[in-house]
């Protein structure tokens, strides 16, 4: 869903659950920004609340977009304080009450593969939401996300590992040239770490070419991966 449908078209989606990926415009308070869609000029920004849980980190990067899943609602600050457990300056809010809103349960930064292939360092540890075209299916539980948009930018290797200290489902299938959405950390690969923190399941051979390929590069280790409704070059 592109951000511009949402404020275009507010009362379709008031009570819906939206996944929306923009830059962001501007920094409200320590708990919310406005997001926007540049190509659509006069467009209103839409406030988003990040009712997450987690604390609120925008992409250094102004071109850098992020990844926004929550409820539309009309704002009404003294109902998101009550419901959410917020305490938000009123001062702030004035011009975005009884306005359209997304209160957010999942915020993630949305770099293309090539921005995280070409400057990984910035990204690592980071939870990120990426979108991408499926290239290079290595294995049941790994894969490449093709890199167009940037000139000698490289692609992003995924691999779906399960955790040793918890449960993981198994891949879900996908298909060469699907567009996906992955969700999940983004670390080096140094295959010592991935063989004491995931149960891999590879064998010796496949393994060995992955090291051989992508040692210390980076690598998104995927926590959920699916269909993707926003196009790449959005």
């Amino acid at each position: 869903m592109q951000t511009e449908d949402v404020a275009d078209n507010t009362e379709n989606y008031i009570g819906q659950v939206v996944t929306i990926r923009s830059e962001p415009v501007e920094v409200v308070g320590d708990s919310s920004f406005t997001v926007s869609d540049e190509q659509f000029f006069g467009t209103e920004p839409i406030l988003v609340i990040n009712a997450s849980g987690e604390p609120l980190l925008l992409p250094e990067d102004d071109d850098v977009d992020v990844q926004v899943t929550g409820e539309v609602r009309n704002f009404v600050i003294a109902d998101v304080e009550e419901e959410f457990g917020l305490t938000l300056d009123p001062d702030l809010y004035v011009d975005y009450e009884e306005q359209p809103a997304i209160i957010a349960q999942s915020i993630a930064l949305a770099p293309e593969p090539g921005e995280i292939t070409s400057n990984p360092e910035q990204y690592y540890g980071e939870t990120l939401a990426v979108t991408g075209e499926v290239e290079d299916i290595r294995s049941g539980s790994a894969f490449t996300l093709d890199e167009e948009q940037l000139f000698g930018a490289e692609d992003l290797l995924v691999v779906y590992a399960s955790p040793r200290d918890g449960v993981q489902q198994p891949l879900p299938a996908v298909t060469d040239d699907e567009t996906v959405a992955v969700t999940g950390v983004l670390r080096a690969f140094v295959v010592a770490d991935f063989e004491r923190d995931y149960d891999l399941g590879w064998d010796l051979e496949f393994q060995e070419q992955l090291e051989a390929e992508y040692s210390n590069r980076p690598v998104l280790v995927a926590t959920g991966i699916y269909p993707s409704a926003i196009p790449e070059d959005y």
